[in-house]
């Protein structure tokens, strides 16, 4: 079981900056994919970005451009850096793990980031 810790969420005005922060109790070397997920009130959770294991990176068209998910040298942490950010960025933020293929079995506990107008 991989265990995820995220944190960094808090309230910012539009057009600010957040960096979002997942810990991994151990080293994700092994895991195919780490993933951000994101559920605002009232709609499903949706996608936001992932890094495969070889560094490839993709990311919802609604985030690209702005968002940024990178991780650590030692492979245990997971970043989202979120820029120019909007009220419609408003969500629990999740860090999620994929360990083979694509297929999340793994999630964090949520972070909220609130965009105020």
């Amino acid at each position: 079981q991989v265990q995820l810790v995220e944190s960094g969420g808090g309230l910012v005005q539009a057009g600010g900056s957040l960096r979002l922060s997942c810990a991994t109790a151990g080293s994700i070397f092994s895991i195919n994919a780490m993933n951000w997920y994101r559920q605002a009130p009232g709609k499903q959770r949706e996608f936001v970005a992932w890094i495969a294991r070889g560094g490839g990176t993709n990311y919802a068209n609604s985030v690209k451009g702005r968002f940024t998910i990178s991780r650590d040298n030692d492979k245990t942490t997971v970043y989202l850096q979120m820029n120019s950010l909007k009220p419609e960025d408003t969500a629990v933020y999740y860090c999620a793990a994929a360990p083979v293929g694509f297929t999340v079995t793994n999630w964090g506990q949520g972070t909220q980031v609130t965009v105020s107008a």
